[in-house]
């Protein structure tokens, strides 16, 4: 009842700042004859830049207006309940939103079909990886905004102080087995500093870390039109991630609590050696201080299973309109502006975002020098993506519920995930 009371205030509070900001465009523009669009998403400072450059090509024709639900303020989940609810009134104040491409299946009654739009040509254009998470019921419904994949960040300067630092680095890039990461944990002496950390709270970035390990040993959590996870793999997944945190004492408890940008500022601080997450991640942090640590964060593809390949989930934002809109055309021509290669180039460079425009890493001039583009591109060559289902947002929410619990030593992994096989089960989920 609390988290429906917030997310409703949350709701409330999204369409106030909708109005606020058409009430202000509005008598800023009465003399202007632009047609205004209104895009929800995490506003970065790239973010800003892009929108300031459409807004000056497009001067007097159309206006982007940001509307800020900033990652700082809003879990991946707040933000999809938000807007859901929004959605959901069928008000015309949203023309332009942005998903996690996981979304896409829920978020597809509320957004305009795109087919008719983007040509077969426009589309290859775009990276396989990305296109895959923008059609629903064989229409397109989304495009892509820029990729993510998951990964781990380690502190070059404390794995220096290891034996045969150079060669576990490179150990590191191609991904080590948990087996050989445990040992090395084991070893390491951290003095009281976190050895792994990954983002335990109950929610979507939870079971990105449990579906790398359970998709990572080649095992679907689907059994025929049933979800099943009580299997081999998922009892060793979860397992591991309770280890990490109850048995090895690798990662401290307060990660149950923790999202993502929480466990980059606590393993800064607290002198984290590995940390899972996002590309880009540097784009959260802005404050005076953090400058010589961030230097020494690097990147390395997350562990595997022994006897398995490397594996990670892709992650990602997608763009969807408002089926709602009355400024559909103009919607339309700022999803083109933002897949056009110079403005993913924009979108990189100043905020680290993974294009989606092939182009880009076709471009010897602009890819050449990006060691860490380069980097991303093969980690991208791993990727697996979340089963693209009806509910999907439904079962999630489920297995991330007792997930957590065993996390947080509440419940035991075999009874964790026998229960939330149980829940999914008997709501009749329903598995396209």
């Amino acid at each position: 009842q609390l988290y429906l009371l917030i997310v409703f205030f949350v709701s409330v509070g999204l369409l106030i700042l909708i109005y606020t900001n058409s009430f202000w465009e509005q008598t800023r523009l009465l003399k202007s004859s632009a047609t205004q669009i209104y895009f929800v998403d995490n506003i970065s400072e790239a973010h800003q830049q892009l929108i300031e450059r459409f807004n000056r090509q497009h001067h007097g024709r159309i206006e982007v207006v940001p509307v800020n639900l900033p990652f700082t303020k809003f879990s991946t989940n707040e933000r999809k309940e938000l807007l859901a609810r929004t959605l959901r009134s069928k008000g015309d104040r949203i023309d332009i939103f942005a998903v996690d491409l996981i979304w896409v299946p829920r978020f597809a009654r509320w957004a305009q079909p795109l087919d008719i739009y983007f040509s077969a040509h426009e589309r290859d254009r775009m990276l396989d990886a990305a296109m895959e998470s923008c059609s629903f019921e064989e229409h397109l419904v989304a495009m892509p905004f820029y990729i993510d994949i998951g990964l781990m960040y380690y502190r070059r300067d404390l794995l220096r102080k290891l034996p045969n630092a150079d060669a576990l680095e490179t150990q590191l890039r191609k991904s080590i087995t948990w087996e050989a990461f445990i040992a090395l944990g084991q070893q390491y002496p951290g003095n009281g500093s976190p050895f792994y950390m990954f983002a335990a709270k109950n929610f979507e970035g939870l079971i990105c870390s449990y579906l790398e390990a359970v998709m990572g040993q080649k095992r679907s959590i689907f059994a025929g039109d049933t979800v099943q996870l009580y299997t081999p793999e998922s009892r060793k997944a979860l397992g591991l991630l309770v280890d990490m945190v109850q048995t090895y004492r690798f990662t401290p408890p307060e990660v149950v609590n923790f999202d993502e940008v929480q466990v980059y500022r606590y393993a800064l601080a607290h002198d984290a050696l590995f940390f899972r997450g996002w590309p880009g991640f540097k784009r959260h942090f802005a404050e005076p201080g953090l400058e010589a640590k961030l230097a020494e964060v690097e990147v390395a593809a997350l562990p595997h299973f022994q006897g398995t390949a490397p594996a990670a989930v892709y992650g990602g934002w997608n763009l969807m309109i408002s089926n709602f809109s009355n400024h559909k055309p103009a919607a339309v021509e700022f999803l083109k502006f933002v897949m056009r290669e110079e403005n993913q180039a924009l979108l990189y460079e100043t905020g680290g975002y993974i294009p989606v425009n092939k182009a880009l890493y076709e471009d010897s001039l602009f890819y050449r020098d990006k060691a860490d583009l380069k980097y991303y591109r093969q980690l991208l060559d791993n990727g697996i993506h979340r089963p693209f289902v009806v509910n999907y947002t439904q079962i999630s929410d489920i297995i991330s519920y007792y997930v957590h619990l065993a996390i947080k030593g509440e419940i035991g992994v075999d009874a964790a995930l026998k229960q939330a096989t149980r829940v999914i089960n008997a709501q009749t989920v329903l598995i396209r």
